[in-house]
């Protein structure tokens, strides 16, 4: 109670500090942390922080080393930068939307936040990289990221279909757009994805689930061109076993196909288990918390899920302290006049 779920699943591994640094002693204390940081992360819309100084131009005056992130809606730059960004609007603006869902239904959002998510992803490896052109410059830089820019990245080969065609591709369900059969089916008892990249895999798919084929649809190019033809008879012969069968015969004949899961169903799978894709930490408010584990697997210097997301200023003490040296006494004064 009082915690958000959307939070907690986010900000694990963080810490958190309340400062107010539009107070003379807050701001003297965040420039004392700028001092001490390599990377300073920023979603305030495009000029807000200039007003305060805060700026990537007027920090990297004296402090050349830093890298600075700005992750805005459109970027900083353009006739749009000063707009806000939020992840519903750019899933619609960056066209998303327009290729998800059903053929004959409406446009839909993706069921977790991916503008939020990918334009972060691309953030930190934006980060990576000033941070590794550093090592050979001995400078900092701006890393600006646009939500916009994210999400029509992501486009890949619906923007290449468009930039070939000049038409914009439509929506198709789980259809793709250029290969045959690659969606999802009904079993008798639920969905299956079957994912057919090739035409070996085509004739194994047949031999496996007993289609007689004609050479109608011998060629990837024939089963696209066809598919109006194939996808009923596929659905009648599919329809007849559970799940659990077609996916044991089809991928024992080496036809890539998996079921469609609800969440139940992907946490209880032993394969997340073994790559520790579930952790469970102790919060200092709800008590017992499993979260997402971290996907990135290094040999070296592995990672780990350390820490749960904290509380308001629960490491602000520690953070002042630890960080900049601040006494039990200085703390005390800060946090009578309100600047913590």
């Amino acid at each position: 109670e009082g915690e958000s779920a959307y939070f907690l699943s986010i900000n694990r591994n963080k810490e958190s500090v309340t400062l107010d640094f539009k107070r003379p002693e807050g701001r003297a204390i965040l420039n004392r942390l700028i001092a001490t940081s390599d990377v300073l992360v920023e979603n305030f819309r495009p000029g807000t922080l200039a007003k305060l100084g805060l700026d990537y131009q007027t920090l990297a005056a004296s402090h050349p080393r830093l890298v600075y992130a700005s992750i805005s809606g459109f970027g900083h730059t353009g006739p749009r930068s000063g707009e806000a960004g939020y992840d519903a609007v750019m899933q619609g603006e960056g066209g998303l939307m327009s290729i998800t869902g059903a053929a004959d239904g409406p446009p839909f959002r993706l069921g977790v936040a991916i503008a939020d998510i990918v334009s972060g992803m691309f953030a930190a490896q934006g980060i990576t990289l000033a941070l590794f052109a550093r090592e050979r410059t001995g400078r900092g830089q701006q890393v600006d990221i646009g939500m916009l820019d994210s999400v029509a990245a992501l486009l890949t080969y619906q923007a290449a279909i468009y930039f070939a065609t000049g038409s914009a591709p439509s929506r198709m369900g789980n259809r793709h757009p250029t290969i045959v059969p690659y969606e999802t089916f009904s079993a008798a008892d639920g969905d299956f994805v079957l994912a057919v990249g090739n035409d070996d895999q085509w004739r194994r798919l047949c031999e496996a689930a007993e289609i007689e084929d004609d050479g109608r649809f011998a060629t990837n190019r024939a089963r696209v061109t066809r598919y109006d033809e194939l996808k009923p008879m596929l659905d009648e012969r599919l329809r007849r076993r559970t799940r659990a069968d077609w996916i044991a015969r089809l991928a024992g004949a080496g036809v890539p196909c998996g079921s469609v899961r609800d969440l139940r169903e992907v946490f209880d799978d032993a394969q997340l288990a073994a790559r520790n894709m579930v952790a469970t930490l102790n919060h200092p408010a709800i008590g017992s918390l499993r979260l997402l584990g971290v996907p990135v697997k290094l040999s070296e210097t592995p990672a780990s899920v350390r820490t749960a997301p904290p509380t308001l200023g629960q490491h602000t003490d520690a953070v002042l302290q630890t960080d900049l040296g601040m006494s039990a006494s200085d703390l005390a004064t800060l946090r009578a006049s309100g600047v913590i």
